[in-house]
């Protein structure tokens, strides 16, 4: 009898991680959209249904994209592969948000570009690009990873240009692209003194960038002490840890929330962590947290056992950039760190950004399906014929 019935496949404890996230996404978002009405039964708001409508988007997405080869995005268009077009695309995209007429400013900030049926973040799609984009030349380009010249700047230079465009109007999703491309330079083997050379002269641009916009300073001294200025710049912060004082380790319930009924901004959006901790306690807290380690288990079981190189380090990049913007998230909720205006990957509302994600998650579903007939083939070949050069994240 086959002892895989035992268990389950990667492929399929992502798909019910991504899905028991997108539903709990569904719920919170409901739940933290309502008012005070007259009316005590549950009844779907606007923003509930909008945002069931993404999420089912996003798991046809996620379905489809993982029934087609990764492969593929190897494969020559024009001369170039997908990965550097996407790359390509992202800065274009990128630009193009900064020019007025073209370019939707929202509360100050310019981020969206119009397409017939959605809004789309460009910064959603230079966060992907990426990971990709690195994912491929440190797969492929293993052995110029040595030469600063010829190997570093080559795969740092569009991941700095990308970063310069979004930083002007997000710097939280700016510094996260910068941390999850370290994550995977550092495990790609680019030269820890090549590092040293340009982390101080980025560190030091980040803090221009900081200084440049007067509400990013204030955001940094109200982290300091947030009840100095509880109604100003400290607000967000204050109600933040209030959710979680009223809400104690069993939760007021789900719909029972009441900083969600003004007092909370962004509750469906940046703080919505804080909601489902309020409504759902110290239960939906792990609930959250276990999910997207159940994630991360996959992306690193790919990483153990999968030989292929291109495969290995895109499932190392997505593992990154999830894990990091959820640790990031949760943070700002917990008031760890300062605000930054990140989602919560695949919970928070959203539209344009919850399909790319799940469209990057169904890559990973993909890796995890193609190339398993081929491995359990090498596993059964002599050792000479299996054999395979080195590749970034060998074990």
């Amino acid at each position: 009898m086959d002892a895989s019935i035992y268990y389950l496949r990667p492929r399929h404890l992502l798909l019910l991680c991504v899905g028991a996230l997108l539903l709990l996404g569904v719920v919170m978002v409901q739940s933290a959209a309502m008012n005070i009405t007259g009316q005590t039964a549950w009844h779907w708001n606007e923003r509930g249904t909008r945002h069931l409508m993404y999420a089912a988007a996003a798991v046809l997405t996620f379905l489809i994209v993982g029934r087609i080869d990764y492969r593929r995005l190897l494969r020559p268009r024009l001369g170039i592969n997908a990965t550097a077009w996407g790359m390509g695309l992202a800065i274009v995209a990128c630009m193009a948000v900064l020019v007025p007429g073209i370019g939707i400013e929202v509360n100050g900030a310019r981020r969206w570009l119009p397409l017939p049926l959605v809004q789309v973040q460009p910064s959603e799609l230079a966060k992907w690009a990426t990971v990709l984009f690195l994912a491929w030349w440190l797969s492929s380009q293993s052995d110029r990873m040595g030469d600063f010249f010829r190997g570093f700047l080559p795969v740092l230079a569009p991941i700095g240009i990308v970063s310069l465009l979004v930083v002007i109007q997000d710097f939280g999703t700016a510094v996260l692209i910068g941390l999850c491309a370290l994550t995977m330079l550092l495990a790609g083997r680019a030269r820890l003194w090549h590092l040293a050379v340009v982390i101080p002269p980025a560190m030091g641009a980040a803090a221009w960038f900081v200084m440049h916009k007067p509400y990013r300073m204030l955001r940094m001294m109200a982290f300091v002490d947030p009840w100095a200025a509880p109604q100003k710049e400290g607000y967000h912060m204050v109600q933040s840890l209030l959710s979680f004082a009223t809400g104690g380790i069993p939760g007021r319930g789900l719909g029972n929330g009441i900083q969600k009924l003004g007092y909370l901004p962004e509750d469906t959006t940046d703080f919505i962590f804080a909601v489902i901790c309020e409504e759902l306690g110290l239960f939906g807290a792990m609930l959250v947290i276990a999910l997207y380690l159940g994630i991360l288990s996959v992306c690193w079981q790919v990483i153990k056992q999968k030989k292929e190189p291109f495969g290995r380090m895109l499932a190392f990049g997505i593992a990154s950039m999830i894990g990091l913007q959820a640790l990031i998230n949760i943070a700002v909720a917990t008031v760890s760190v300062p605000t930054k205006g990140l989602s919560l990957p695949l919970v928070s509302a959203g539209g344009s950004g919850l399909v790319i994600t799940c469209a990057a998650l169904g890559l990973l579903a993909s890796v995890t399906r193609f190339g398993e007939e081929s491995e359990e083939a090498a596993k059964v070949l002599p050792a000479e014929d299996a054999a395979s050069p080195a590749s970034p994240l060998s074990v």
